[in-house]
């Protein structure tokens, strides 16, 4: 029959194309951002600092609910810091990543971060997974500029 013939095509095309994604697609971006860094970037990870993490929410002006991550970046190194890159693993109550994402504490858009200083920073998200445990994420430094 045609109609059986057309559908073990179509899926026969989808298993291809579910395949070459498995396969083809890149690893994590912050593999990536980590492979790129030198040494002494990657050496002082160790010396960024987030604490003070909290969540809150409110509703926007269309009635829908957002998220906010508030926390505080330390400096704890020698050196100031242009960009701090940080990825940041939402769990759900089984201790599973329900939601990875990266947020940029420090960018061309905020002063330098000096030696020994701190810096609030806040991001918001629009959308959390609904097996979201509510608690603040585990924030992992990834990158930085001098």
């Amino acid at each position: 029959r045609p109609t059986t013939l057309y559908f073990l095509v179509v899926a026969g095309v989808l298993a291809v194309i579910v395949a070459g994604a498995v396969l083809f697609i890149p690893r994590g971006a912050s593999e990536k951002r980590t492979a790129a860094l030198t040494e002494e970037q990657k050496a002082y990870l160790g010396q960024i600092e987030v604490t003070d993490a909290r969540m809150s929410s409110a509703e926007n002006f269309l009635g829908h609910t957002v998220t906010y991550l508030d926390a505080v970046v330390v400096n704890k190194g020698s050196r100031p810091l242009k960009h701090i890159e940080l990825e940041l693993d939402f769990y759900d109550t089984l201790y599973q990543v329900v939601l990875r994402d990266t947020a940029h504490a420090i960018s061309a858009r905020t002063p330098p971060l000096k030696p020994g200083e701190s810096r609030a920073f806040q991001v918001s998200f629009e959308h959390m997974p609904l097996d979201w445990n509510q608690g603040p994420p585990r924030i992992t430094p990834v990158a930085v500029e001098f």
